[in-house]
């Protein structure tokens, strides 16, 4: 995960290519119930006037992050998922009638693993891509961007070109890695439960 870029903006060229690839992401029933709201350039001021304080801006470890060309927010259309097993092919799975009938929300699921291989697309690409949730000013941020309400946020993802520290810069927080970033990542022996837990 990247948390500092550089302000050149990206091409919506490239950036449908890399929503072409997630789009190939495993969905339910092919129902791809998954959309991005995309602000580029100076549009991506509304996300952070929104999103964050003028006291947490002044004061956040990451500064670089706000020169992102694109923050792109990912969503999830679970009125999809019920349309579509609501289809002849899927009704006898019994999923179309409501949200609670779903064991698990595949609408989560697949929009979370089209965001994923959005990040791996951006990484492929040569480009920095950082995934992160919107904490504060969800409402509003709907209202400004006139986001129907049915539509489940799954996270905000900024996406640019790599700032990487000058050599003066090398001990600036604002380049180092997260307290997460320190934790062990856990062994294989940890997550494998083989033949039950």
């Amino acid at each position: 995960m990247v948390r500092a870029f550089r302000s050149e903006p990206v091409g919506r060229d490239l950036i449908a290519q890399l929503v072409d690839t997630a789009s190939r992401s495993p969905s339910a029933g092919k129902t791809q119930g998954w959309s991005l709201v995309v602000l580029e350039g100076a549009d991506t001021e509304s996300f952070w006037s929104v999103t964050m304080t003028p006291e947490i801006r002044a004061t956040f470890r990451w500064q670089h992050l706000f020169a992102a060309p694109i923050i792109a927010l990912s969503f999830a259309d679970p009125q999809a998922y019920l349309e579509r097993y609501a289809e002849n092919d899927k009704t006898k799975a019994g999923l179309g009638a409501s949200m609670e009938a779903w064991p698990t929300p595949y609408w989560t699921v697949d929009a979370s693993f089209a965001t994923m291989t959005l990040l791996l697309a951006a990484h492929d690409a040569g480009l920095g891509a950082l995934f992160f949730g919107v904490f504060r000013g969800e409402q509003e941020l709907r209202a400004a961007l006139s986001i129907p309400d049915r539509l489940q946020l799954i996270g905000a993802i900024a996406i640019g070109y790599e700032r990487t520290p000058t050599e003066a810069e090398a001990d600036d927080a604002a380049f180092a890695a997260g307290a997460s970033a320190r934790r062990l990542r856990a062994d294989t022996e940890q997550i494998i439960h083989y033949a039950g837990w």
